[in-house]
Order: structure tokens, then sequence, then C-alpha cells
């Protein structure tokens, strides 16, 4: 006895497949690779703060935190982190006295509010990034910063540099009333 159905089934599959073939091929270009798996290690490389935030914000709730937004001087003092160690090709730059956390969020007018930051060279990707930070007890800790509701991330291209590609994400608690 023969089964008609399990043939139309593998028809249907098979009709199903080369559909979703043809669909891929007419849509080209416009498939892009999602902002946390883009290589950054280009000189218009630049990480996206709203994914970094969402992925971020999505840890920290998994583990009981408030969740954190793009503020946009964090992410001009973490850009200034990020290229003084692209300047330099080393994360040890982020040890000179001018661009000590501290004096950074002096900087913004914002002296006494609790921050924390993650500077890191070599990751090509946020995807990357983010993995290695929840790995490394230090980093970790710095991503479950318990009052941050803010961050500023950023990365500057050094081509010239062993690892390239080199990061500062700041965690801040909210802005002081004023």
């Amino acid at each position: 006895m023969v089964d008609h159905r399990t043939g139309f089934l593998s028809l249907k599959l098979a009709l199903a497949g080369a559909l979703t073939l043809l669909l891929t091929a007419c849509m080209g270009d416009r498939l892009q690779t999602p902002p946390f798996y883009q290589d950054l290690a280009r000189a218009d490389g630049k990480v996206d703060a709203a994914t970094a935030a969402q992925m971020i914000s999505q840890y920290r709730v998994n583990n009981g935190l408030s969740p954190v937004s793009p503020d946009s001087k964090l992410i001009l003092i973490a850009a200034s982190q990020a290229q003084a160690m692209a300047a330099e090709g080393s994360v040890r730059a982020s040890l000179a006295p001018d661009q000590q956390l501290a004096t950074r969020m002096i900087s913004i007018g914002e002296p006494r509010t609790a921050a924390a930051e993650n500077v890191s060279a070599g990751y090509r990707t946020f995807a990357e990034a983010f993995s290695g930070w929840r790995e490394s007890p230090k980093h970790n800790e710095v991503l479950l910063t318990k009052d941050a509701t803010r961050l500023g991330i950023a990365t500057a291209y050094s081509p010239s540099a062993k690892h390239k590609v080199f990061w500062s994400l700041v965690l801040a608690a909210p802005k002081p009333a004023q």
C-alpha cells in the first residue's frame, strides 16, 4: 500500500525550501548583520549604544538589577577613553591621570555620581566584548553595578595596534538632583 500523504508532505517541504531560497536571493543586500555582530575593526566602526544597552539591560534584569539606558555625556567620556587607548595602542592609556574615570566624571559635571568602567581591547564585535566581560569576574562586576541606570559605551580603532579595537564601557548611577 502506497501512502500518498508522505509524498505530498515531502513535496510541500521541498516547495517551502525552494521558496525560502528564492526569497533570500531576492532580498540580497537587505540582509544585514545584527549590530552586536558587526566587525568594528575598521576606521568607521562604531558600537551601537542602544543595542549595547538592550543586551546589558537584559543581563542585568536577569540578575535582579535595573536596566540601563544610553547617556550622551557618558558616551562622550567613554569615547575619550577608547580614543586615548587607541592613540597609544594600549589599554594602559586608561591609567593616565586625565583618563581616570573620576576625572572624566568631573569633566561632565558629575563629581559625586557613582560610576564604574570596563576597558578592554581586541574584541572585534560587541557580542565578543559582552561575552568576554561576563566571563571575567572583575568586568562582570562592572556589568552588575548595583545602582547603575545609565551607560556610555564607545570603541576606537587603531590599525597599527596589536589589538585594533579598544573599548570603554561606563555605567553610572542616576544623575544627582541639581
